[in-house]
């Protein structure tokens, strides 16, 4: 169990960088060794789709490569990739999003566009493709993870509402109303989801959403009782 002295290394958008998660992986196993291993490590969604290797980064979390406790959240394109899974016509957004990148790195070939039983069909050859590991690291994952001052999820939190009343789908998808507030949520929230040059700190909010699969760069943000401190690989 986290104590009040715990370190959190929290993970920003990864989007299929398996070369900069390994890069993560390797800093935060530094600062462990340097800083001492009362630590947890927290990923905030996003992992597959737009970059190469979504197939590796989700083998690579599914058996915690941290020298950490490990809790693992979903964010809207984990989302995209079940209910493509469940229901290949619900999901067919995915695709779009970035789902081709992460249907090539299982080895799944398909067709432009995905209609009627080709949808089906991929959605098939998907499911036999994934290891059983892979559909159980995406079924088991949260939406957000509190400790002390601070609230981690992938997208937001919607203003005005308790965070321990949050919708699912404002955690994983919200923007501009949680974005563009000044207010108080309680605690700081720590998100990704929109991309930004650097990382964001702001009054109410961390924004660690570094745009890994355009910029090559990944950002953990280091969350400890006395402040925040960065690890950019």
């Amino acid at each position: 169990m986290p104590t009040e002295n715990t370190r959190i290394y929290a993970i920003g958008d990864i989007h299929g960088r398996l070369d900069l998660l390994d890069r993560a992986i390797a800093a935060i196993r530094r600062d462990v060794d340097a800083h001492g291993s009362d630590a947890l490590t927290v990923t905030l969604g996003d992992y597959v789709d737009r970059g190469p290797d979504s197939c590796g980064v989700i083998e690579r979390l599914a058996a915690n490569p941290f020298p950490t406790p490990y809790v693992a959240l979903r964010g809207n394109h984990e989302a995209m990739l079940v209910d493509f899974l469940v229901d290949p016509e619900a999901g067919r957004h995915w695709r779009s999003q970035g789902g081709a990148e992460t249907l090539r790195s299982y080895g799944v070939a398909a067709r432009t566009p995905l209609i009627g039983r080709n949808d089906i069909q991929v959605a098939e050859r998907l499911r036999r493709a994934m290891p059983p590991s892979h559909g159980s690291f995406l079924k088991a994952m949260r939406c957000s993870f509190s400790f002390g001052g601070y609230f981690l999820c992938h997208a937001g939190v919607r203003p005005g509402i308790p965070l321990d009343a949050q919708r699912d789908v404002d955690l994983m998808w919200i923007r501009n109303e949680f974005l563009t507030s000044t207010a108080s949520f309680g605690k700081i929230v720590v998100h990704g989801h929109t991309p930004v040059p650097v990382p964001e700190v702001m009054s109410n909010r961390i924004n660690i959403d570094t745009g890994a699969v355009r910029t090559g760069r990944l950002t953990c943000v280091v969350l400890e009782p006395k402040g925040c401190r960065f690890l950019i690989v």
